[in-house]
Protein backbone atom coordinates (compact mmCIF):
# COMPACT_ATOMS: atom_id res chain seq x y z
CA UNK A 1 0.00 0.00 0.00
CA UNK A 2 2.85 2.33 0.89
CA UNK A 3 4.55 1.57 -2.44
CA UNK A 4 1.29 2.32 -4.24
CA UNK A 5 1.01 5.72 -2.53
CA UNK A 6 4.60 6.55 -3.53
CA UNK A 7 3.91 5.62 -7.16
CA UNK A 8 0.75 7.73 -7.21
CA UNK A 9 2.56 10.68 -5.65
CA UNK A 10 5.38 10.37 -8.19
CA UNK A 11 2.88 10.25 -11.05
CA UNK A 12 1.12 13.34 -9.68
CA UNK A 13 4.41 15.22 -9.58
CA UNK A 14 5.15 14.24 -13.19
CA UNK A 15 1.71 15.45 -14.31
CA UNK A 16 2.13 18.70 -12.40
CA UNK A 17 5.51 19.28 -14.06
CA UNK A 18 3.95 19.20 -17.56
CA UNK A 19 1.95 22.35 -18.42
CA UNK A 20 -1.61 21.45 -19.37
CA UNK A 21 -1.53 24.08 -22.15
CA UNK A 22 1.74 22.88 -23.71
CA UNK A 23 1.93 23.58 -27.41
CA UNK A 24 3.78 21.79 -30.21
CA UNK A 25 7.55 21.62 -29.89
CA UNK A 26 9.21 23.42 -32.82
CA UNK A 27 12.78 22.30 -32.16
CA UNK A 28 12.56 19.83 -35.04
CA UNK A 29 10.78 22.18 -37.45
CA UNK A 30 12.40 23.59 -40.59
CA UNK A 31 11.54 27.07 -41.90
CA UNK A 32 12.63 28.48 -45.28
CA UNK A 33 12.73 32.03 -46.63
CA UNK A 34 11.73 32.50 -50.27
CA UNK A 35 12.96 35.92 -51.42
CA UNK A 36 12.43 37.25 -54.93
CA UNK A 37 15.04 40.00 -55.12
CA UNK A 38 18.26 41.11 -53.40
CA UNK A 39 19.48 43.95 -55.59
CA UNK A 40 19.38 46.86 -53.15
CA UNK A 41 20.47 47.78 -49.64
CA UNK A 42 17.02 47.20 -48.12
CA UNK A 43 16.90 43.61 -49.35
CA UNK A 44 20.48 43.01 -48.23
CA UNK A 45 19.63 44.34 -44.75
CA UNK A 46 16.50 42.20 -44.72
CA UNK A 47 18.56 39.06 -45.44
CA UNK A 48 21.19 40.04 -42.87
CA UNK A 49 18.51 40.48 -40.20
CA UNK A 50 17.01 37.10 -41.11
CA UNK A 51 20.37 35.34 -40.85
CA UNK A 52 21.21 37.03 -37.55
CA UNK A 53 17.95 36.33 -35.73
CA UNK A 54 17.20 32.90 -37.19
CA UNK A 55 20.80 31.80 -36.69
CA UNK A 56 20.38 32.36 -32.96
CA UNK A 57 17.04 30.54 -33.01
CA UNK A 58 18.66 27.52 -34.65
CA UNK A 59 21.62 27.62 -32.26
CA UNK A 60 19.33 27.73 -29.23
CA UNK A 61 17.22 24.82 -30.53
CA UNK A 62 14.00 26.77 -31.13
CA UNK A 63 13.90 25.48 -34.72
CA UNK A 64 15.99 22.95 -36.63
CA UNK A 65 16.69 25.13 -39.69
CA UNK A 66 15.92 28.56 -41.13
CA UNK A 67 17.40 28.57 -44.63
CA UNK A 68 17.20 31.60 -46.93
CA UNK A 69 16.87 31.38 -50.72
CA UNK A 70 16.79 34.24 -53.25
CA UNK A 71 15.82 33.86 -56.90
CA UNK A 72 18.28 34.99 -59.57
CA UNK A 73 15.66 37.15 -61.31
CA UNK A 74 12.61 38.97 -60.00
CA UNK A 75 10.28 36.57 -61.79
CA UNK A 76 7.14 35.05 -60.28
CA UNK A 77 7.55 31.85 -62.32
CA UNK A 78 11.04 31.32 -60.92
CA UNK A 79 9.88 31.97 -57.37
CA UNK A 80 6.92 29.60 -57.80
CA UNK A 81 9.36 26.87 -58.85
CA UNK A 82 11.51 27.70 -55.82
CA UNK A 83 8.51 27.26 -53.50
CA UNK A 84 7.64 23.94 -55.16
CA UNK A 85 11.21 22.76 -54.48
CA UNK A 86 10.81 23.77 -50.83
CA UNK A 87 7.69 21.62 -50.63
CA UNK A 88 9.67 18.64 -51.92
CA UNK A 89 12.49 19.37 -49.46
CA UNK A 90 10.11 18.93 -46.53
CA UNK A 91 10.06 22.38 -44.94
CA UNK A 92 7.42 22.87 -42.27
CA UNK A 93 6.94 26.58 -42.98
CA UNK A 94 7.82 28.91 -45.85
CA UNK A 95 8.22 32.65 -45.30
CA UNK A 96 7.80 34.58 -48.56
CA UNK A 97 8.71 38.04 -49.84
CA UNK A 98 6.72 37.68 -53.03
CA UNK A 99 7.36 38.90 -56.57
CA UNK A 100 3.59 39.17 -57.09
CA UNK A 101 0.52 39.18 -54.83
CA UNK A 102 -1.34 36.79 -57.14
CA UNK A 103 1.09 34.94 -59.46
CA UNK A 104 2.44 32.76 -56.63
CA UNK A 105 -0.97 31.75 -55.30
CA UNK A 106 -0.93 28.38 -57.06
CA UNK A 107 2.42 27.39 -55.52
CA UNK A 108 1.32 28.76 -52.14
CA UNK A 109 -1.87 26.67 -52.27
CA UNK A 110 0.24 23.59 -53.09
CA UNK A 111 2.34 24.28 -49.99
CA UNK A 112 -0.73 24.71 -47.79
CA UNK A 113 -2.28 21.51 -49.18
CA UNK A 114 0.96 19.73 -48.21
CA UNK A 115 0.48 20.90 -44.62
CA UNK A 116 3.09 23.67 -44.83
CA UNK A 117 2.57 26.99 -43.03
CA UNK A 118 3.05 29.96 -45.39
CA UNK A 119 3.69 33.48 -44.09
CA UNK A 120 4.17 36.35 -46.56
CA UNK A 121 5.60 39.76 -45.68
CA UNK A 122 6.48 43.02 -47.44
CA UNK A 123 5.54 41.59 -50.85
CA UNK A 124 2.48 39.67 -49.67
CA UNK A 125 0.32 37.03 -51.41
CA UNK A 126 -3.46 36.97 -51.63
CA UNK A 127 -3.99 33.19 -51.37
CA UNK A 128 -6.39 32.81 -48.39
CA UNK A 129 -4.48 29.92 -46.81
CA UNK A 130 -1.39 32.12 -46.26
CA UNK A 131 -0.68 34.68 -43.57
CA UNK A 132 0.26 38.27 -44.45
CA UNK A 133 2.45 40.80 -42.62
CA UNK A 134 2.57 44.29 -44.12
CA UNK A 135 2.66 47.95 -43.36
CA UNK A 136 -0.02 50.23 -44.72
CA UNK A 137 1.93 51.05 -47.86
CA UNK A 138 -0.80 53.35 -49.20
CA UNK A 139 -0.60 55.43 -46.03
CA UNK A 140 3.19 55.47 -46.36
CA UNK A 141 2.76 57.10 -49.77
CA UNK A 142 -0.03 59.45 -48.75
CA UNK A 143 1.85 60.65 -45.67
CA UNK A 144 4.67 61.95 -47.88
CA UNK A 145 2.34 64.37 -49.63
CA UNK A 146 0.77 65.35 -46.31
CA UNK A 147 4.25 66.21 -45.01
CA UNK A 148 4.98 68.30 -48.10
CA UNK A 149 1.65 70.13 -47.69
CA UNK A 150 2.80 71.34 -44.27
CA UNK A 151 6.26 72.32 -45.47
CA UNK A 152 5.19 73.72 -48.86
CA UNK A 153 1.61 74.96 -48.34
CA UNK A 154 1.68 76.76 -51.69
CA UNK A 155 2.18 73.42 -53.44
CA UNK A 156 3.96 72.92 -56.73
CA UNK A 157 5.25 70.24 -59.09
CA UNK A 158 6.37 66.82 -57.86
CA UNK A 159 8.54 64.10 -59.35
CA UNK A 160 7.52 60.56 -58.38
CA UNK A 161 10.15 57.81 -58.15
CA UNK A 162 8.56 54.38 -58.13
CA UNK A 163 10.02 50.99 -57.17
CA UNK A 164 10.07 47.69 -59.08
CA UNK A 165 7.41 47.62 -61.77
CA UNK A 166 4.65 45.07 -61.22
CA UNK A 167 5.38 44.48 -57.54
CA UNK A 168 2.57 44.89 -54.99
CA UNK A 169 4.59 47.29 -52.79
CA UNK A 170 5.29 49.63 -55.72
CA UNK A 171 1.63 49.74 -56.73
CA UNK A 172 0.42 50.38 -53.19
CA UNK A 173 2.87 53.20 -52.34
CA UNK A 174 2.21 54.87 -55.70
CA UNK A 175 -1.55 54.63 -55.14
CA UNK A 176 -1.06 56.32 -51.76
CA UNK A 177 1.01 59.11 -53.28
CA UNK A 178 -1.67 59.79 -55.89
CA UNK A 179 -4.35 59.73 -53.20
CA UNK A 180 -2.27 62.31 -51.34
CA UNK A 181 -2.18 64.55 -54.39
CA UNK A 182 -5.97 64.29 -54.64
CA UNK A 183 -6.21 65.27 -50.97
CA UNK A 184 -3.76 68.15 -51.43
CA UNK A 185 -4.51 69.37 -54.98
CA UNK A 186 -2.00 72.24 -54.75
CA UNK A 187 0.51 69.57 -55.83
CA UNK A 188 0.85 68.06 -59.29
CA UNK A 189 2.92 65.04 -60.36
CA UNK A 190 4.70 66.14 -63.53
CA UNK A 191 6.94 63.12 -64.02
CA UNK A 192 7.30 59.51 -62.89
CA UNK A 193 10.21 57.07 -63.23
CA UNK A 194 11.05 53.64 -61.85
CA UNK A 195 14.10 53.60 -59.58
CA UNK A 196 13.83 49.89 -58.63
CA UNK A 197 14.51 50.88 -54.97
CA UNK A 198 18.18 51.29 -55.91
CA UNK A 199 20.22 54.51 -55.81
CA UNK A 200 22.15 53.92 -59.06
CA UNK A 201 19.01 53.05 -61.03
CA UNK A 202 17.16 56.03 -59.57
CA UNK A 203 20.03 58.42 -60.38
CA UNK A 204 20.05 57.39 -64.05
CA UNK A 205 16.25 57.51 -64.30
CA UNK A 206 16.02 60.96 -62.72
CA UNK A 207 18.89 62.29 -64.85
CA UNK A 208 17.05 61.06 -67.92
CA UNK A 209 13.73 62.75 -67.14
CA UNK A 210 14.94 66.04 -65.63
CA UNK A 211 15.51 67.90 -68.94
CA UNK A 212 11.83 67.45 -69.81
CA UNK A 213 10.49 68.64 -66.45
CA UNK A 214 9.49 72.10 -65.26
CA UNK A 215 10.74 73.30 -61.86
CA UNK A 216 9.92 70.78 -59.13
CA UNK A 217 9.44 71.54 -55.44
CA UNK A 218 9.40 67.97 -54.16
CA UNK A 219 10.33 64.36 -54.93
CA UNK A 220 8.11 61.59 -53.57
CA UNK A 221 9.81 58.23 -53.31
CA UNK A 222 9.64 54.60 -52.19
CA UNK A 223 13.03 54.02 -50.56
CA UNK A 224 16.53 53.45 -51.90
CA UNK A 225 16.13 56.29 -54.37
CA UNK A 226 16.47 59.62 -52.51
CA UNK A 227 20.25 59.90 -52.60
CA UNK A 228 20.35 58.95 -56.29
CA UNK A 229 17.75 61.62 -57.02
CA UNK A 230 19.78 64.23 -55.11
CA UNK A 231 22.91 63.34 -57.06
CA UNK A 232 21.12 63.67 -60.40
CA UNK A 233 19.50 66.99 -59.46
CA UNK A 234 22.79 68.42 -58.20
CA UNK A 235 24.55 67.36 -61.41
CA UNK A 236 21.87 69.15 -63.45
CA UNK A 237 22.48 72.36 -61.45
CA UNK A 238 18.83 72.52 -60.46
CA UNK A 239 17.52 73.99 -57.24
CA UNK A 240 17.32 71.15 -54.71
CA UNK A 241 13.68 70.23 -53.99
CA UNK A 242 12.42 68.56 -50.83
CA UNK A 243 13.28 64.89 -51.41
CA UNK A 244 11.49 62.39 -49.18
CA UNK A 245 14.08 59.83 -48.12
CA UNK A 246 13.78 56.07 -47.53
CA UNK A 247 15.85 55.36 -44.38
CA UNK A 248 19.02 54.29 -46.25
CA UNK A 249 22.31 55.25 -44.61
CA UNK A 250 23.58 57.17 -47.65
CA UNK A 251 20.32 59.15 -47.78
CA UNK A 252 20.46 59.98 -44.06
CA UNK A 253 24.13 60.95 -44.32
CA UNK A 254 23.46 63.27 -47.26
CA UNK A 255 20.47 64.79 -45.43
CA UNK A 256 22.63 65.39 -42.33
CA UNK A 257 25.31 67.10 -44.45
CA UNK A 258 22.71 69.36 -46.10
CA UNK A 259 21.03 70.07 -42.76
CA UNK A 260 24.35 71.19 -41.26
CA UNK A 261 25.30 73.22 -44.33
CA UNK A 262 22.07 75.07 -45.10
CA UNK A 263 19.28 73.84 -42.80
CA UNK A 264 17.82 71.44 -45.37
CA UNK A 265 14.62 69.84 -44.07
CA UNK A 266 12.81 66.68 -45.10
CA UNK A 267 11.54 63.38 -43.66
CA UNK A 268 12.32 59.72 -44.28
CA UNK A 269 10.04 56.71 -44.24
CA UNK A 270 10.23 52.99 -45.04
CA UNK A 271 9.32 49.56 -43.76
CA UNK A 272 12.06 48.19 -41.48
CA UNK A 273 14.04 45.39 -43.19
CA UNK A 274 13.84 43.43 -39.95
CA UNK A 275 10.18 42.69 -40.70
CA UNK A 276 11.60 39.43 -42.09
CA UNK A 277 12.41 38.43 -38.49
CA UNK A 278 8.84 39.16 -37.42
CA UNK A 279 7.63 36.88 -40.22
CA UNK A 280 10.00 34.16 -38.99
CA UNK A 281 8.68 34.30 -35.42
CA UNK A 282 5.07 34.41 -36.62
CA UNK A 283 5.72 31.22 -38.61
CA UNK A 284 7.35 29.65 -35.55
CA UNK A 285 4.37 30.57 -33.39
CA UNK A 286 1.90 29.10 -35.89
CA UNK A 287 3.94 25.89 -35.94
CA UNK A 288 3.82 26.01 -32.14
CA UNK A 289 0.04 25.86 -32.24
CA UNK A 290 -0.76 29.52 -31.60
CA UNK A 291 -3.87 31.03 -33.12
CA UNK A 292 -2.77 33.90 -35.38
CA UNK A 293 -4.94 36.22 -37.47
CA UNK A 294 -4.30 35.92 -41.20
CA UNK A 295 -3.49 39.62 -41.62
CA UNK A 296 -1.06 41.48 -39.36
CA UNK A 297 -0.12 45.14 -39.78
CA UNK A 298 3.11 46.68 -38.47
CA UNK A 299 3.96 50.40 -38.44
CA UNK A 300 6.40 51.87 -40.92
CA UNK A 301 9.59 53.43 -39.62
CA UNK A 302 9.63 57.24 -39.97
CA UNK A 303 12.58 59.56 -39.33
CA UNK A 304 12.10 63.31 -38.86
CA UNK A 305 14.30 66.37 -38.62
CA UNK A 306 14.63 66.17 -34.84
CA UNK A 307 15.68 62.50 -34.63
CA UNK A 308 17.84 62.30 -37.77
CA UNK A 309 21.16 62.24 -35.94
CA UNK A 310 20.11 59.50 -33.52
CA UNK A 311 18.86 57.27 -36.34
CA UNK A 312 21.93 57.91 -38.48
CA UNK A 313 24.21 56.99 -35.58
CA UNK A 314 22.40 53.65 -35.23
CA UNK A 315 22.42 52.82 -38.95
CA UNK A 316 25.25 50.70 -40.35
CA UNK A 317 27.32 52.21 -43.18
CA UNK A 318 25.72 51.14 -46.46
CA UNK A 319 22.71 49.82 -44.57
CA UNK A 320 19.18 50.83 -43.66
CA UNK A 321 17.62 52.14 -40.46
CA UNK A 322 16.19 48.99 -38.97
CA UNK A 323 14.20 47.24 -36.28
CA UNK A 324 14.65 43.52 -35.62
CA UNK A 325 11.96 41.53 -33.83
CA UNK A 326 12.25 39.05 -30.96
CA UNK A 327 9.89 36.20 -30.14
CA UNK A 328 8.34 38.41 -27.45
CA UNK A 329 7.79 41.20 -30.01
CA UNK A 330 6.01 38.77 -32.32
CA UNK A 331 3.83 37.52 -29.48
CA UNK A 332 2.79 41.11 -28.73
CA UNK A 333 1.95 41.78 -32.41
CA UNK A 334 -0.10 38.57 -32.52
CA UNK A 335 -1.93 39.40 -29.28
CA UNK A 336 -2.69 42.98 -30.33
CA UNK A 337 -4.33 41.75 -33.54
CA UNK A 338 -6.88 39.60 -31.70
Amino acid sequence: MKATRILLATAALCVAAVPMTALADTSGKKIALSNNYAGNSWRQAMLTSWEKVTGEAVKSGQVAAADAFTTAENQATEQAAQIQNMILQGYDAIVINAASPTALNGAVKEACDAGITVVSFDGIVTEPCAWRIAVDFKEMGRSQVEYLSGKLPQGGNLLEIRGLAGVFVDDEISAGIHAGVEQFPQFKIVGSVHGDWAQDVAQKAVAGILPSLPDIVGVVTQGGDGYGAAQAIAAANRKMPVIVMGNREDELKWWKEQKDANGYETMSVSIAPGVSTLAFWVAQQILDGKEVKKDLVVPFLRIDQDNLEANLANTQAGGVANVEYSLEDAQKVIASAK
